[in-house]
């Protein structure tokens, strides 16, 4: 999974400073980690897909009730690590394009603290507050 969003479109990285340097740093640098986590967890969910194919008749129903909720679990967690990848993926868009930042939802600038947490953020605390409070929508906003 490489970063198509990372460069500019001559392939160069792009010259940033300040800020701007030390998110787009940030961003890869979290980006790099999912990316180390989406392939460790799909090595585990091919690894006990492959055991299962193994286990023959005298395993127990209950070693393979396990065995299929671990990998259900790894599946789940390759479906996250992939989502916050293109959430990664549209925030270097952002922070090329220079509405990095910014509330998706009320266009108030993001705070510093909440980007160094999470570099990807596309809401402020209060927009996310509300989200979380309604299902993941903010009737205020859509």
């Amino acid at each position: 999974m490489g970063n198509k969003n990372s460069k500019t479109e001559n392939g160069k990285i792009p010259e940033l400073r300040g800020k701007n340097k030390k998110f787009y740093d940030a961003l890869m640098l979290s980006r790099s980690k999912f990316e180390q986590q989406v392939e460790f967890h799909s090595s585990e969910a091919l690894t006990n897909n492959a055991n299962a194919g193994e286990a023959g008749m005298s395993t127990h129903m209950a070693d393979l009730g396990s065995d299929n909720a671990r990998h259900d679990m790894e599946l789940s967690m390759i479906t996250n690590e992939g989502d916050a990848l293109e959430l990664i993926d549209e925030a270097t868009e952002r922070l090329l394009g220079g509405s990095y930042g910014i509330c998706l939802d009320c266009s108030v600038k993001i705070s510093e603290d909440r980007l160094e947490a999470k570099p990807y953020a596309r809401f402020c605390i209060k927009c996310k507050s509300i989200r979380e409070n309604n299902g993941g929508f903010n009737p205020e906003h859509e």
